[in-house]
């Protein structure tokens, strides 16, 4: 947990990250970040006082190695798992965790949505060091035991609670689909409607009860419960394109406003912020879509999903989110939420985890070179040398995915040391270094 010193008499106890951060307080927490992210300790602290970085980090999380998102920081990943009520398997579940937390994802979010889901968040908030994420609204009806329609606000709120005290680090609530968002997205229409899960059921329950979203009306009681527990809220994009074809359109800028708004009154009642964003969008619009959500949300962090950039790639969504996600994050994104080649398929397996993962990591860090990120090229630069000295041990070390470089060589040995089956005695590493050691270059082939 973090250790914070004690408020001056009269003044409230800090109780979360921005809370210390406003005091002049620099906690443990932003020690570690400033530690990995090779940052002075007041530089983070700054970003966290001013909503620029988030340090999701609740103070039940125990085994917690705290990350910081935002401005100035490396671009962050995340990881989605979940058990599925049409795929309940635990245990395939536990290999997804595994997996991410092998190859250094930053946080995982459970989006269980089947039965009573409780044990399993528990569970991997015990064990994992990554930030844990979850989404309130895909509990609810397991949670509850009710259907829909008879779900009360404070229903909702009692499954915010639950996720709080359990240690969750951050949770998305998706409070900026009110009235006004619906009634901009019933006027312009769209071609794929909404596509958030989370959105699609609040919007089907604001439709059968006619009442405003609940996420809205009664923000100022989720901000109480959150800061409570030091959670961080992900103000969830309800009305993210689900395709190129509505990205950037009234829906989504109108809910974006919202956020705006929402943001502030976050930061007001000492809670952190990151805003959830896009989706599907064409190349040409992603840049000026980070922009505008850094200047509509103050420079609250911002977590995409993707963005894909084109919609006819099933089986390969991995790599067209890898696309978007690299040009969004150097515009500006902070968090990369990944995509798997199982996307708009099936529930992704632990080998999907694998690919969409790496693939997530290798757009994050291709962007943080672009930002000047610190220390950002310095893995390059040791693969680059260990390439240089065809030193095998050295490259699969600096490898994303360690496991599937070593395999790759494995799988054909090379007859000569010093080279691979790709180029064999004309290698050039090999050639050039002979020549600088003084040797003879022999390119007998036979």
């Amino acid at each position: 947990m973090t250790q914070i010193s004690a408020a001056p008499e009269g003044q409230p106890e800090p109780v979360t990250q921005i809370d210390c951060a406003r005091a002049g307080i620099v906690t443990p927490a932003m020690r570690a970040v400033a530690k990995k992210e090779g940052r002075d300790p007041e530089f983070v602290r700054e970003g966290v006082a001013a909503g620029r970085i988030a340090i999701p980090a609740n103070v039940h999380h125990e085994s917690l190695s705290p990350e910081g998102v935002g401005g100035g920081l490396s671009t962050k990943v995340n990881v989605n798992l979940g058990i599925s009520g049409d795929l309940a398997d635990e245990a395939e579940e536990w290999k997804k965790v595994d997996v991410a937390l092998e190859l250094g994802a930053h946080a995982i979010m459970d989006l269980s949505n089947s039965g009573k889901t409780r044990a399993f968040r528990t569970r991997l908030i015990e064990k994992s060091p990554a930030m844990i994420g979850t989404v309130p609204m895909y509990d609810a009806i397991g949670y509850l035991e009710k259907a829909l329609v008879d779900i009360t606000a404070e229903d909702f709120l009692d499954v915010v609670r639950a996720h709080a005290e359990d240690g969750v680090d951050f949770v998305t609530i998706h409070a900026g689909m009110n009235r006004r968002t619906i009634e901009s997205f019933r006027e312009t229409g769209r071609l794929t409607n909404i596509v958030s899960r989370g959105g699609s059921l609040l919007f089907a329950w604001m439709e059968a009860t006619g009442n405003e979203n609940p996420f809205y009306e009664f923000y100022d009681d989720v901000l109480a419960i959150l800061h409570e527990h030091d959670v961080t809220i992900s103000i969830g994009d309800a009305m993210r394109p689900g395709s190129t074809y509505d990205a950037s359109d009234a829906g989504q800028i109108a809910e974006l406003i919202e956020i705006g708004k929402l943001t502030r009154r976050a930061w007001d009642a000492g809670v952190q912020v990151m805003v959830e964003g896009p989706g599907h969008m064409a190349l040409d619009e992603i840049a000026a879509n980070m922009k505008l959500e850094k200047r509509l949300c103050h420079d609250a962090p911002f977590y995409v999903l993707g963005p894909l950039v084109t919609d006819i790639a099933p089986g390969y969504d991995h790599i067209t989110a890898a696309i978007g996600g690299a040009i969004a994050a150097s515009s500006g994104a902070d968090f990369l939420c990944y995509v798997t080649p199982a996307e708009h398929l099936r529930l992704p397996d632990a080998d999907d985890v694998r690919e969409g993962l790496v693939a997530t990591l290798i757009a994050a860090h291709a962007a943080d070179i672009a930002k000047g990120v610190p220390g950002a090229r310095d893995r390059d630069n040791r693969m680059s040398d260990a390439r240089r000295r065809v030193d095998w041990e050295g490259m699969f070390a600096e490898a994303l995915d360690p496991v599937k470089a070593r395999r790759y060589f494995d799988s054909a040995p090379p007859s000569n040391d010093g080279t691979c089956t790709m180029c064999g005695k004309m290698c050039a590493m090999r050639t050039v270094n002979r020549i600088m050691d003084g040797l003879t270059v022999d390119l007998n082939l036979q």
